[in-house]
């Protein structure tokens, strides 16, 4: 079974750091975009960051400068460096991956999810 596997996150004081990584388990040819993703309690997922296969990176306004992504060097392996911390980024993280089928059909695969919590 393919999928998604997400490790870090935690509780963490605020101006601190934490760092999170998803791996592709399984067999996943052909992605095109990772990224991670984050919803907090009430509220709609999220962009946080994204990166293409190429290291070409894209940022919500609200982590630029706080936070980095960056790709391990098997494609399929990334990772996210959360530093400077704020309460509000306080939220469940996931792990994205797009792929495209044989119809050339996006495909979305998500990790199940990891807590971080800032404290203030």
């Amino acid at each position: 079974q393919v999928q998604l596997v997400e490790s870090g996150g935690g509780l963490v004081q605020a101006g601190g750091s934490l760092s999170l990584s998803c791996a592709v388990s399984g067999s996943m040819p052909g992605i095109n975009l990772m990224g991670w993703y984050r919803q907090a309690p009430g509220a709609q997922r999220e962009l946080v960051a994204t990166i293409t296969s190429g290291g070409l990176t894209n940022y919500a306004d609200s982590v630029k400068g706080r936070f980095t992504i960056s790709r391990g060097n098997r494609w399929g392996t990334v990772y996210l460096q959360m530093n400077s911390l704020k309460p509000e980024d306080t939220a469940v993280y996931y792990c994205n991956a797009n792929t495209r089928d044989v119809l050339y059909r996006l495909v979305e695969y998500w990790g199940q999810g990891t807590q971080v919590t800032v404290s203030s």
